[in-house]
């Protein structure tokens, strides 16, 4: 039995359990994601996370990661986005185009860390659709940055940046070029992201 509580306070072993585990354990594990004790929810999330990285038996649950993007608690939202994004290197069946406008909308929670989130999960399988580049750019260049907090937009700008750079990196289009130089004099990033949007924009290796 998987000691989660002695996970959660120390994870150096954290990826020989995931590698490890049983069917039996990742069905344990995705019930314990509606755990209200964080000690038994977290560990059982990163696990999850860690295991889709590497084996797709967790893939299954993909039906119960969608319900989780209509929760009202943010937690389970994040959860359901993160697990899905890792679990799309799995997607034979092209679910993920189903459900892309219900995980999309979340760049947009009301919730800002769900939004960042969210934003920081589509990296995660970004290379694999690069047919879905143009609605990823348009969600992205409709966040309302201006509807933020002054302490969140830098955040969440770096965060879209982040995702505009991979896709200019693989297939440059002149929505993202513009937005991008945008970001050259809008003055809420920092130098360093400044200098990988220069060098993307001039077509360059960031």
């Amino acid at each position: 039995m998987i000691n989660l509580g002695m996970l959660s306070k120390d994870r150096s072993n954290l990826d020989e359990i995931a590698k490890n585990l049983s069917e039996e354990d990742i069905g344990g594990l995705v019930t314990l994601l509606e755990s209200k004790e964080d000690d038994l929810r977290y560990p059982a999330f990163l696990l999850l996370q860690r295991r889709s990285e590497i084996q797709g038996d967790v893939y299954p649950y993909w039906d119960e990661f969608v319900d989780k993007l209509k929760d009202s608690n943010s937690y389970q939202r994040s959860i359901g986005c993160m697990l899905l994004a890792e679990n799309v290197r799995w997607d034979r069946e092209k679910r993920l185009e189903k459900i892309l406008e219900s995980y999309l909308s979340h760049c947009q929670d009301e919730k800002f860390i769900t939004s960042r989130q969210t934003i920081q999960s589509i990296r995660r399988w970004l290379p694999l659709h690069p047919e879905l580049f143009p609605v990823i750019t348009e969600t992205l260049n409709k966040i309302n940055i201006e509807s933020l907090k002054d302490t969140q937009r830098k955040l969440i700008l770096t965060d879209i940046f982040e995702v505009l750079l991979d896709i200019q990196a693989i297939q440059p289009s002149k929505p993202v070029s513009d937005y991008l130089f945008q970001g050259l004099s809008g003055g809420l990033v920092d130098r360093k992201m400044i200098k990988r949007i220069e060098q993307a924009l001039q077509g360059r290796e960031t």
